[in-house]
């Protein structure tokens, strides 16, 4: 009788909280077309979410946005899916950059991308989402300190958009609320610019104070291109943009679980999902690792929402739950990111006096983890601050991985992996940098990688030994001076600033520095070249040196760390060529000797790849071929 009234209250229970179990509340497909196999689909989904549930109650500022009837927040997004006729029961969820993203679907895959990024103005295909202004309880404005760095303004410019802060609207135009500070050196100390010298506005068409524009400011007698100048001023009504996370949770729920929404819109794939699997860029890749930090891979009903992840080319947190957040920021000066936990294992942050924590520690209370591969290049190192997140803030010893995460390091790449190709054609620099664009590609790489994860997810197959430098066995070194890289200080963002979770208030604008984090890199063989890591065909069989890291040509940033750029520094053809220019790596004639030799070492290379699980049969045969048609000791 006992067992029987257990069963009773279980099953009451689910009853009651049935409607609960898919917040996504209407689903709204727009566009379907059909192709073949086929069908893409595109639309919008509508949302609400109870503040006070501990699920949705992380989300900053989410107490003072407005509520509907039932008490809830409202949000809506738009989305994109392509299904087959038969699928082959994985979601594959790619996270937007930038709002920018479009579904494809290989070998089966149901595949989706949807909006999250609440501070985009929507337009053409990008995914966008809706989320609520954040109001004081009595309806005022909340307001607060935000900056803006402006530099390599083109000669003759008066006038500057805030272009990171499209939605960061100062709470008055006066000028003498605000402070602008200009630096003609990296050196030298900040001077404030006088309040009556510039204006929120825009100049181009009509002279100071020109036409009042709170995107813009105006300097009265123009903007220096050696300068910096950093503007810190009031804004009003931020966007509760971390609503974002439990957007993305709600519909990968809603399409895994739910066979139809509050209206009785059916799920397009009710019933096809077996696992779900996100990936993400860059941006997109720090997005997972703090969705995943937040614990939004368990939705509202406890349940594990993806079963694997691939953050690629993403050494941070995301920037897009603390208040007047920018979601678009990318490591510069002033933008939070590399703050607080950044490493998957629990690591005690003894440098910023944070205590023991790590990135899994919410799915590990909830049973919700994702299997993980980690996939990342040599800029991340350099620009990224990628070192952080494996020997922490005091770089004395190399932080364990737990056992559902994978690490694969790309020795030699740019931000993304270059064009690739066998020639000795030398690119151009990238626009701004001082050294060739780096061509070392990491895309049939993370292929191979991003194969064994599905195999790892929907078969158990364990994938190939993590592979990147350890401090403990000297693959990680302090920097070398003929390098450029971003610095990371410890910054005081004030008391209302959670730094674990990247979330909070920020009081302090602009942050005082406490000191700086040592930074360390992966260490390089007698060509410049990095040793350690999954290498690309080409990084084994290498044109020349490839690195991480690019030089800024002029402006404020002459000498620093050319951004998002890493630079190449080809080998002299001949042994007479290299002796003329001084350069004591051996030529490409001396290594390869003729064109087959070349040939040869490219085959071995991608042999050995396949073999280890690096490169698909697929793509180590077309890297052969592009070899023999290339022109490397060509006659």
């Amino acid at each position: 009788m006992t067992s029987l009234r257990v069963t009773g209250a279980l099953v009451c229970a689910c009853l009651l909280t049935a409607p609960l179990q898919a917040r996504l509340t209407k689903f709204v497909p727009e566009q379907t077309q059909a192709a073949g196999t086929i069908t893409s689909m595109s639309g919008h989904f509508f949302g609400e979410l109870d503040p006070k549930d501990p699920h949705n109650s992380v989300i900053t500022d989410i107490q003072f946005a407005p509520r509907n009837a039932r008490g809830m927040v409202e949000y809506s997004a738009t989305f994109s899916m392509v299904k087959p006729a038969q699928s082959n029961g994985i979601l594959w969820y790619s996270v937007p950059n930038r709002g920018n993203g479009t579904p494809s679907s290989p070998d089966g895959r149901i595949a989706v991308v949807s909006g999250w990024q609440g501070d985009l103005i929507p337009r053409g295909n990008l995914q966008t989402i809706s989320v609520p202004v954040a109001k004081n309880p009595d309806g005022s404005s909340i307001t607060g300190p935000v900056i803006a760095r402006l530099i390599n303004a083109a000669p003759g410019t008066t006038t500057m958009p805030l272009t990171a802060l499209t939605y960061q609207k100062p709470f008055t135009l006066d000028t003498a609320k605000a402070k602008l500070l200009r630096r003609t050196a990296q050196t030298a100390d900040q001077t404030p610019v006088p309040a009556a010298d510039w204006a929120f506005a825009d100049c181009k068409s009509k002279p100071f104070p020109g036409t009042p524009d709170p995107s813009k400011i105006c300097l009265k007698d123009g903007f220096d291109p050696a300068s910096e100048y950093v503007l810190v001023y009031t804004a009003k009504d931020p966007l509760v943009l971390g609503i974002g996370f439990a957007a993305t949770r709600d519909l990968n729920s809603f399409l895994r679980y739910a066979d139809k929404d509050d209206d009785g819109t059916p799920n397009p794939v009710a019933n096809q999902v077996k696992w779900v699997i996100a990936q993400g860029n860059s941006q997109s890749g720090n997005f997972i690792r703090t969705f995943i930090n937040l614990g939004f891979n368990q939705d509202e009903a406890n349940r594990i929402v993806w079963d694997g992840a691939n953050p690629h080319i993403a050494a941070r947190q995301m920037a897009l739950n603390y208040r007047f957040a920018v979601a678009g920021g990318n490591a510069q000066m002033y933008e939070p990111g590399s703050e607080g936990v950044v490493w998957w294992s629990d690591y005690e942050d003894t440098t910023r006096h944070l205590p023991k924590a790590g990135l899994l520690d919410r799915c590990r209370a909830t049973n919700t983890c994702p299997k993980i591969i980690e996939t990342f290049g040599s800029l991340e190192f350099y620009f990224l601050r990628q070192s952080l997140d494996m020997v922490g803030t005091d770089a004395n010893a190399d932080i364990p991985l737990p056992g559902n995460v994978r690490r694969y390091f790309f020795p030699g790449t740019t931000h993304g992996g270059g064009r690739g190709g066998f020639t000795t054609a030398i690119p151009a620099p990238p626009n701004g940098c001082a050294l060739p664009a780096n061509p070392n590609p990491e895309t049939d790489t993370l292929r191979a990688l991003q194969a064994a994860l599905i195999d790892w997810v929907t078969k158990g197959t364990e994938p190939p030994p993590s592979r990147y430098p350890l401090l403990a066995r000297g693959e990680l070194v302090p920097p070398r001076k003929d390098t450029a890289y971003n610095a990371l200080p410890v910054s005081d963002f004030g008391p209302g600033f959670i730094y674990k979770d990247l979330s909070g208030v920020i009081a302090n604008e602009p942050p005082p520095v406490l000191r700086m984090v040592p930074m360390l890199f992966p260490k390089v063989d007698t060509d410049g070249n990095e040793l350690t890591g999954v290498p690309s065909v080409l990084r084994s069989a290498p044109l020349g040196t490839y690195v991480g890291w690019n030089l800024t040509v002029d402006g404020f940033d002459k000498g620093r760390a050319c951004g998002l750029n890493g630079g190449y520094k080809p080998f002299a053809k001949t042994k007479a060529e290299r002796t003329a220019l001084g350069d004591s790596r051996p030529s490409l004639e001396e290594r390869y000797r003729t064109h087959q030799g070349y040939v040869d070492a490219v085959k071995k290379a991608a042999e050995q790849a396949v073999s280890e699980r690096f490169l698909l049969r697929e793509d180590a045969d077309k890297l052969i071929a592009q070899a023999a048609a290339g022109d490397v000791l060509k006659p």
